[in-house]
């Protein structure tokens, strides 16, 4: 189990070295750019324009064209390209010099709002634009999509998020699900390995063949109940690439931390907001150390072994690591985090009941 926990975290770092993800806008001294104002550093491969009037102006200072977006997955070729089309058929019709002027201007303008409108977080399309690799066509791209569409749909790209994270965690249920039913079996056999290590407690626990045949009896119990002694870790490993993945959406997507939602900036981290003289965003971080606890505790099986002691010492490790970052997160990954915590709470709760 050890060994797939290794290949999978190998295989995950292979992904992110070779496949593209955030690259950050940089000035002329090679220092990333920071909007002061939210905490946010900005990014260089964006999706769609920004709209914030200071958001813009830092880019343009940075001397970044936002209308002509490298990266953008909008499909404003078409747009143009029809556009044009309109124009030059309507020219050919005109039939006095002023009617042609008329023309042309009204459709230079329909053209400029065109451009305008193909370029903005609305009209992101998932399946056009530069290739940037596997990470962010499969991941980055889809999730930013669905956010914008539930985001369009209710009003509100906050609650778009939110619907995006329980709608992953929906889809996620069989696979997370299992390893709540495995946790809550592990405490069921407690007992058994309570007995084990009493058997082994008066032994030489330095002696190599008594701890290899304790191994091999602990494993044996395992087996029996069709059980993994990691299983309490899958949810939380699950959650890292989902957590960057959402923070490429967040962070390339400024439709999304642009808004204003229950009385959070988005875009702003808890750090920025604390320090502005809203205290409200101290909440972010003490429901992300909460939720983070109490899902990471229900997932542990409080064995006495070495295995089981070696897993809760990563849980909390985990769990101190996301209460710092969660200062410096932005409020959007903030409040995924926060539904994906509560949701594993909730099935967890579910499970729990349904084995009684």
């Amino acid at each position: 189990m050890k060994k797939k926990f290794k290949y999978g975290i190998l295989i995950l770092t292979l992904t992110f070295l070779t496949t593209g993800c955030t690259t950050y806008l940089k000035n002329e001294e090679g220092k990333i750019i920071t909007n002061k104002k939210t905490g946010q550093n900005l990014v260089e491969n964006i999706l769609c324009k920004p709209e914030d009037e200071e958001t813009i102006k830092l880019y343009e200072e940075a001397k970044y064209n936002l209308d002509e977006l490298p990266f953008c997955v909008c499909s404003n070729a078409e747009e143009k390209k029809s556009v044009s089309d309109i124009k030059e058929n309507e020219e050919e019709k005109a039939e006095t010099k002023n009617e042609e002027n008329a023309e042309t201007k009204n459709e230079e303008t329909t053209e400029e709002v065109a451009e305008d409108e193909s370029n903005k977080c609305e009209e992101l399309s998932v399946f056009n634009g530069k290739y940037e690799g596997l990470w962010t066509s499969l991941f980055v791209k889809p999730l930013a999509w669905l956010i914008l569409f539930f985001g369009k749909f209710t009003g509100k790209f906050g609650l778009g998020l939110i619907i995006t994270s329980i709608l992953i965690r929906l889809v996620m249920l069989p696979l997370t699900k299992k390893t709540a039913v495995q946790t809550e079996k592990m405490k069921e056999i407690q007992p058994e390995l309570n007995r084990l290590e009493k058997k082994y407690a008066d032994k030489d626990q330095n002696d190599r063949e008594v701890m290899m045949q304790k191994s091999q009896e602990m494993m044996m119990i395992y087996k029996k109940h069709n059980l993994s002694p990691m299983s309490g870790c899958l949810t939380a490993f699950i959650q890292l690439p989902l957590l960057m993945a959402f923070l490429d959406a967040i962070n390339r997507v400024p439709a999304i931390f642009e808004e204003n939602f229950i009385g959070f900036h988005l875009g702003t981290t808890p750090k920025i907001g604390i320090e502005n003289g809203n205290w409200l965003y101290i909440t972010l971080t003490i429901l992300v150390a909460i939720t983070t606890f109490l899902s990471l505790a229900k997932s542990q099986n409080n064995a006495n072994d070495e295995m089981a002691k070696q897993t809760k010492t990563m849980m909390n490790v985990f769990t101190i690591i996301i209460i710092i970052m969660s200062i410096f997160m932005s409020s959007a990954l903030n409040i995924y985090w926060i539904v994906s915590n509560t949701f594993t709470l909730l099935q967890n709760y579910i499970v729990k009941r349904s084995m009684k």
